[in-house]
């Protein structure tokens, strides 16, 4: 996981609501079953390494970030884009392609 998202906006000594909690929403509402899902340490390992990665005080999040009984809102945070597509799939590669493209073009020509 990439923590930068939240340490290059959220940054002391004047902790902030919007410097820190949207990074933080940004961040944990895609993987918010994981997070919290209480029979996993997600929620736990998450906060032990953001708050190893950027130094923050405990219970920083905790206090700041609060938006109703049921934990932070994730309808207003825009999902991550899809992975993008790594080419060709199926055992062809771009150099048998070309292959078979050079072949087909040799048996026109002839």
């Amino acid at each position: 996981m990439n923590y930068s998202v939240i340490t290059s906006q959220c940054k002391g000594p004047n902790y902030t609501p919007e410097r820190c909690c949207m990074p933080l929403k940004v961040l944990l509402c895609p993987v918010s079953d994981q997070v919290n899902d209480l029979k996993s340490n997600c929620a736990d390992t998450f906060f032990s390494y953001v708050n190893l990665y950027g130094k923050y005080p405990p219970g920083l999040f905790a206090s700041l970030c609060k938006e109703g009984e049921r934990g932070l809102d994730c309808q207003s945070v825009e999902q991550p884009p899809p992975p993008k597509s790594e080419g060709f799939r199926g055992g062809v590669t771009p150099a048998l392609l070309m292959m078979i493209i050079a072949g087909v073009v040799m048996v026109i020509l002839s």
